[in-house]
């Protein structure tokens, strides 16, 4: 019943997963650095307006607070769904791997958004207190003195989000993103082919090692 002929791999990978693999890493690290563009705001907004931030303001912060729980809470498919019509008005169509880049980076905005808000947190308010003592304005704290003792937190953050991104990009692929996740589908699932099935659970395996280790090496540099 799942007989495998791994003779035909050199074939089917050139043929089917190597387009594939060029797909899942388009839509992955693109979204990823979108998702940490757009998620670096709140989560700096978030700071500041704490209770024991730089400026303290408790409207914008619960409504920042409750934004990105919201968000957060959304699931991956139906978020997708959701945002069609937005996808459709920024890239013209709701499928392809372009497309899938929208619902990705929406999805992982609040999330990136958070991790780094806690990296940020976890700075020695030693630290901001002496560079507030030495005259530093709020953007000074922030981006020379917090967001530098908290490098190697961002960085992974960073790296767990690309990850996460990684696994939404399969279930992207079956709405018509594109990527493993739409060979994963497409061939091994409606074709029955268990081959083609395993081969994409394995590469994404690998990717995910692969990244995990790379972010591991420049966690380590940063922490130095």
């Amino acid at each position: 019943m799942f007989d495998i002929d791994f003779s035909k791999f050199p074939d089917v990978f050139e043929r089917i997963l190597l387009p594939a693999i060029g797909e899942t890493l388009y839509m992955s690290v693109v979204s990823t650095l979108l998702a940490f563009l757009i998620g670096l705001v709140p989560a700096i907004l978030l700071v500041l307006s704490a209770q024991d931030g730089l400026k303290p303001n408790k409207p914008l912060f619960i409504a920042l607070d409750i934004t990105v729980n919201t968000l957060r809470s959304f699931p991956f498919i139906i978020l997708i769904i959701v945002l069609f019509p937005l996808t459709r008005l920024i890239v013209g169509t709701s499928i392809g791997t372009t497309a899938a880049i929208v619902p990705l980076t929406i999805g992982a905005a609040p999330f990136i958004a958070r991790l780094i808000e806690s990296a940020l947190k976890e700075v020695d308010k030693g630290i901001i207190e002496a560079a507030r003592s030495f005259g530093s304005s709020n953007f000074q704290i922030i981006f020379k003195v917090m967001f530098v003792e908290a490098l190697p937190g961002i960085v992974a953050s960073i790296t767990l989000t690309l990850i996460v991104i990684i696994g939404f990009s399969a279930m992207a692929g079956a709405v018509g993103g594109g990527g493993l996740g739409s060979v994963a589908i497409n061939y091994g699932y409606q074709r029955f082919r268990p081959d083609i099935m395993l081969y994409t659970v394995v590469i994404l395996i690998i990717m995910v090692q692969i990244f995990q280790s790379l972010g591991n090496f420049i966690y380590k540099i940063t922490k130095k």
